[in-house]
């Protein structure tokens, strides 16, 4: 009798055994890939997050050396983003070097290739003409501010305020003492800029209407801080500078009765301002793309560029083209 009860237990212990293996190979199948789950594609066979797109499986810090050279008008505000650019962790592998020049050395360099970026005061059309204007239209144009010129003088001179029409006797060399424009008796001394300077450009077009003379004992001097400085020590000297040299070492003169401020720079009442232009040839590589978009953001944008004395192009209310027209916006 024991021994059918022995048999009998032994006998379910081992369907029991059976019923749990069938079970669990059950379950191994359902976990197991068929054939044709083999060719399934790789994105079905994981979660998105394990599997990173190309661009960023395949992204590297930007890295690369970026010259920019041209217009002294600029160079401030290029010079100072440049600095908290390299200091930005996420552009430590860019260097970026500023020089100046003039405007027309800029455009001339970016075009042949010896620098990354052109800084210009001027548009590229206005530079090459005739036989050279296909290299403007090889030019990428990057506006990043607007920027005004005023007439200095030094302080002695006695008047704060010049007509066009005064502006161009002095600067075409028509009146040469300071009294017949309602300053006292003394000489007049031009600080002017050379041909390439845009910020000669800029002044001759908007605010004289006609080409300066490079007249005999005048001086020329392209540096925008070298112009301060001389028309701030010369006794009767006369210059112009962008809004972003101007301080109490030098008086900026009034244009026809208007300030040059950056109100009327945006209502379109002062006239003699330029957009600051950074021109590549053809799109811009990495590392010069980088920094170009970090000179129209906001942190340059909304600090910078009003510290120093520039205009972001977003709060005109006028637009000017490469031939001079302006429109309202």
């Amino acid at each position: 009798m024991k021994k059918s009860i022995v048999l009998l237990m032994t006998f379910v212990l081992a369907l029991a055994l059976a019923a749990c293996g069938s079970s669990n190979n059950g379950n191994n199948g359902s976990n197991a890939s068929s054939p044709s789950d083999s060719s399934a594609s790789p994105s079905a066979s994981a979660p998105a997050s394990d599997s990173p797109s190309p661009s960023e499986s395949s992204s590297e810090p930007v890295s690369g050396k970026v010259l920019a050279v041209g217009s002294t008008a600029l160079q401030p505000l290029v010079d100072q983003a440049s600095q908290k650019f390299m200091a930005d962790s996420k552009y430590s592998g860019v260097t970026v070097t500023v020089q100046g020049g003039g405007s027309g050395t800029g455009l001339s360099q970016v075009s042949d290739g010896q620098a990354q970026i052109g800084n210009s005061d001027i548009f590229a059309e206005e530079k090459f003409v005739d036989a050279d204007a296909p290299k403007a239209k090889e030019l990428v144009d990057h506006q990043v501010a607007v920027v005004a010129m005023a007439a200095v003088t030094n302080k002695d001179v006695g008047i704060d305020n010049l007509t066009k029409d005064q502006l161009v006797s002095i600067f075409t060399g028509k009146v040469t003492n300071w009294k017949d424009v309602g300053g006292k008796d003394e000489k007049i001394v031009l600080v002017n800029r050379p041909s390439s300077s845009g910020t000669r450009a800029t002044f001759d077009k908007y605010a004289l209407g006609t080409k300066s003379q490079d007249l005999a004992g005048s001086i020329q001097e392209d540096a925008s801080g070298t112009v301060k400085k001389l028309v701030s020590e010369t006794p009767g000297a006369i210059g112009y500078l962008a809004l972003s040299y101007l301080d109490d070492s030098i008086t900026v003169l009034k244009y026809e009765g208007v300030e040059a401020n950056s109100d009327n720079v945006i209502s379109g009442k002062y006239p003699v301002w330029a957009y600051e232009h950074m021109y590549t040839k053809g799109q811009p590589d990495a590392a010069t793309q980088a920094f170009l978009d970090y000179m129209v953001s906001d942190e340059i944008q909304n600090n910078d560029v009003t510290e120093l004395g520039y205009i972001p192009t977003t709060k005109m209310q006028v637009a000017r083209d490469a031939a001079g027209n302006v429109t309202n916006k």
